[in-house]
Parts: structure tokens; C-alpha cells; sequence
């Protein structure tokens, strides 16, 4: 009888350890589209996460020899984690971290079995398809009202697109739109794959994918990202940190439209697009001689530039700030506290995120919380919470702003003069608008363009 909950397209990842358990998990999954993997052997990269819904199946003497660590597993790898082990060790707290409450006694049925992974299936399932804050598009600037621009004129076509950026601004959520407006691949699957996280010696197996019993362990035959990605998009993100050897066969791969699995001689003929994405210049990476030529050219077909939060200026750094709040604090309950005071959305503005979008959101997160826990603008709490952001050291910060602006085109004059209306005013936003004649939006992007910031020290000033 079968399961009536979809638990088909799941990778299921089993560390048996001395419990002899990956053939009787095969046997029973059979019947499904599910990948059984055998994991023991693997080593996986800080930071890995799977490309698709995935679970995690640990035998308990796996634990018991040292050999994994598991403690952090769902945070570290976004996976959940079913236990297995005798009955009378069902619920000690030694054997499983308390977080974890998915268990199977070691002598475990079929219908146990594919009762719990249903189970965790459909809740990975509805988590994946919850909005969130990270489908928030926010773009209110011209550099991104260009952006989408060039998003929109290229979206629906099949060339290779490379989107350059800093870390933390969003190359992903720029891929997915992408995907999304692709009449023809929009609606097949969107893959994601960090390639700077890819465990050692897996390349072949995670992108060329296996043919059942090609190696110790490979009971079921297992699809790789390419052909996970069949009539959809492929999206390779920090491309830059592929190793050489690795992209010799990314590029063989593009060049022929196919894929052979490892320990099959039968290509498989595949349709996807490619979107790649770097924060790094390939370009001087080609020139350094750690970065194919070839590959290069194939990808940047069409070039975006998905620019930073700095870039952005004040009017996306508020608006995003505000969406990611609303999130955490919740509509409702942010809609009956009074507006957000002009002093935080100036804070917020002035801040400079070297992490970008990623930083914003995790500062939006503490000030949310803080704000849902007491019910209130605490300005003294809050600006604790805005001087530990606002920390990065000055040095850092204005190497990092300096390179977006050409400081022999600033109009000094101009600055002094904004400058002198800051100081005159106390460093007030508002009052130093209304002194000025301009409105406060106008000021931000001023104060943005000519890198001013809180209690601009003098040495800054004199340097010009």
C-alpha cells in the first residue's frame, strides 16, 4: 500500500555505522523516487546544503564512535535527522539532543519508515513553499530599477547568464527571477548549488550523479545536479571557487548537452539554463591562471551586476529593513506600534553593511525580536543593538566604500557645505534637510554620495 504523502524527489542520505541498516532502507523505498545514499564515506563541506529536500537517517553508533558530530546538523546543513537505535535508548538525552525528536527503534518496519519520512517530507515541502522574506524584491533605487530592467529584456532566452556581486546581495533571488520569467524553463526545477561547498572527492557523484551499484554502497541509482536540473535552470553560485579540474567537465558537460552518470557508458541528453554567479572577478582570475579561459567565455553570455546595499543607497536599505521587520515582528503586530522613529531609519540608512542584504536582515532580526519581546521602540536597547552593528572598524569601512566612488568628481564644495549644515544641526536628518532646503531622502543620498558619516572625524575632511 503506498504512503499516501508525496515523499517522491527526496534524497535520503544513511550513516549506518555498525548497524547494517542502508540495504533494508533501500528495499524499503524502493517503490519511491527517493535517492538512498550511502553517507558514511562522505566528507561534507562547513556550510553544505543539499540541492534538494533531503533527510538525514543516523544510526545511533554512528554518534557512539565519534566519527559525526550531529549536534548542529539541521543548522549547519538544513536537513532533519531521524535516529535510529534500540528501543530502551528511544529517549535518552545522551544518545539524541534534545532538538531532535524524530526516532526509529532499530528493528524499524517498512510502514515506520515511510510513515516518518512522509511525515518530515511534507514539512520540508510547506517550509520551501512558505513565502518569506527572502522573496522580497525590493527596488525602489536606479541601480536596481536598472537591473531588473536588464532581467526583464534577458530573462527569456536560453544563453548562460553570469551575475557578478558582492556577498550578501541577493545573486540567488536575482537566478530565481530569471528562472521564473523563462516561458519555457520557468516551469520546470530551480537548482541551486554553492559550488565553493562541495564535499571533497563528491564532484562527480553530486553533478554527473551514479548508476546503481557503480561503487560500494550504491544500491539505488542517483541523479546528479545536471540532471536534477532538466528542463529547468542550473544555478551555480561562487563559480569563481571551482577548482580546475572541476571545470574542465562543467565546460564538457555545456559544450555537448550531456551528461554520463559514473559508472554508466549511456549518456543522458539534457535541456537546462545556466546562471552562474561570483563575487569574485573571473576575468582576473582567467588572467592568474586559476580560471579556464573557455569556461569563462561560455558563461558570460549576458553579464549582470547586481549591486551592493552601499550602491543601493538609503531609499532600499529603509524599505528592505522595513519587509524584513515586518517578518519578524509580524504585520499586525508592527502596525499597531507607532511608526518606526526617524532616528532608527536614520541609523539604518547611514549604517555601511559590508555584508549587505544578508547583514541588514540579521540586524532586522535583533531589532525585530527585541521589539515583539517588549512591545515597544526601547531607543535604549536599540541603539545597543545599532552601535554593535555600526562597529565595523572605520579603516575597513571606508576602504570598502572608497572603491564605489571616484573622489576627484565629488563637488567639495558642496560636501563642505552639507557638512557644515550636519555639525550646525547637531547631525539631526531632519533639521539639517529643512536647513538646506532638501528633503531628507535628497540628504541620505547626498550624505551617501560624498561617504559622510556620524561624528565625521576632522582627519576625514582634511584629507580631501
Amino acid at each position: 500500500m503506498r504512503t499516501p504523502a508525496k515523499i517522491d524527489e527526496l534524497d535520503l542520505y544513511v550513516w549506518e555505522g555498525k548497524a547494517d541498516i542502508l540495504e533494508r532502507v533501500a528495499r524499503c523505498m524502493a517503490s519511491f523516487e527517493v535517492d538512498v545514499i550511502r553517507a558514511d564515506d562522505l566528507v561534507l563541506a562547513p556550510g553544505w546544503i543539499a540541492a534538494r529536500p533531503s533527510l538525514a537517517l543516523v544510526s545511533v553508533s554512528v554518534m557512539d564512535s565519534g566519527t559525526l558530530v550531529l549536534h548542529d546538523w539541521r543548522a549547519t546543513h538544513g536537513m532533519p535527522v531521524i535516529w535510529v537505535g534500540a528501543a530502551p535508548r528511544e529517549h535518552d538525552p545522551a544518545s539524541y539532543p534534545p532538538e531532535y525528536s524524530h526516532i526509529l527503534p532499530l528493528d524499524f518496519t517498512c510502514a515506520e519508515l515511510r510513515g516518518m519520512i512522509a511525515r518530515l517530507a511534507q514539512q520540508l515541502r510547506a517550509h520551501t513553499a512558505r513565502p518569506s522574506e527572502a522573496s522580497a524584491l525590493v527596488a525602489h533605487s536606479e541601480p536596481m530599477q536598472a537591473l531588473l530592467h536588464e532581467v526583464e529584456t534577458f530573462a527569456d532566452c536560453d544563453s548562460t547568464v553570469l551575475v557578478h556581486g558582492e556577498t550578501g546581495v541577493g545573486k540567488e533571488r536575482i537566478a530565481q527571477l530569471l528562472h521564473e520569467k523563462h516561458s519555457r524553463f520557468g516551469s520546470g526545477p530551480f537548482v541551486a548549488v554553492n559550488c565553493g561547498a562541495i564535499p571533497d572527492g563528491l564532484f562527480e557523484s553530486l553533478f554527473f550523479g551514479h548508476a546503481k551499484g557503480s561503487f560500494t554502497g550504491a544500491v539505488l541509482a542517483h541523479k546528479g545536479y545536471f540532471e536534477q536540473a532538466d528542463g529547468g535552470t542550473l544555478f551555480l553560485d561562487e563559480i569563481g571557487d571551482l577548482p580546475l579540474y572541476q571545470q574542465v567537465k562543467l565546460l564538457r558537460v555545456l559544450e555537448e548537452s550531456a551528461v554520463t552518470r559514473l559508472g554508466s557508458a549511456t549518456p543522458v541528453k539534457l535541456e537546462f539554463r545556466l546562471v552562474a554567479a561570483t563575487h569574485k572577478s573571473l576575468a582576473q582570475l582567467v588572467k592568474d591562471g586559476v580560471f579556464r579561459a573557455d569556461l569563462y567565455y561560455r558563461l558570460a553570455v549576458i553579464e549582470l551586476h547586481l549591486p551592493s546595499l552601499e550602491e543601493r543607497g538609503a531609499i532600499d536599505k529603509i524599505a528592505l529593513f522595513k519587509v524584513f521587520l515586518a517578518t519578524v515582528v509580524g504585520a499586525e503586530r508592527l502596525a499597531a506600534l507607532p511608526d518606526i522613529p526617524y532616528w532608527l531609519a536614520d541609523a539604518v540608512a547611514d549604517t555601511y553593511f559590508p555584508g549587505n542584504v544578508r547583514e541588514l536582515r540579521n540586524l532586522a532580526e535583533r531589532i525585530g525580536v527585541t521589539v515583539r519581546q517588549i512591545g515597544a521602540w526601547d531607543a535604549v536597547r536599540l541603539q545597543r543593538l545599532l552601535t554593535l552593528a555600526r562597529s565595523t572598524p572605520r579603516v575597513a569601512q571606508d576602504s570598502a566604500a572608497d572603491g564605489l566612488v571616484d573622489r576627484s568628481k565629488w563637488d567639495m564644495p558642496e560636501r563642505r557645505r552639507v557638512l557644515a549644515a550636519l555639525e550646525a544641526n547637531g547631525w539631526r536628518r531632519q533639521d539639517t534637510a529643512q536647513h538646506l532646503g532638501i528633503s531628507r531622502k535628497v540628504l541620505w543620498e547626498k550624505m551617501r554620495k560624498y561617504q559622510i558619516f556620524d561624528e565625521e572625524p576632522e582627519t576625514r575632511e582634511s584629507e580631501q
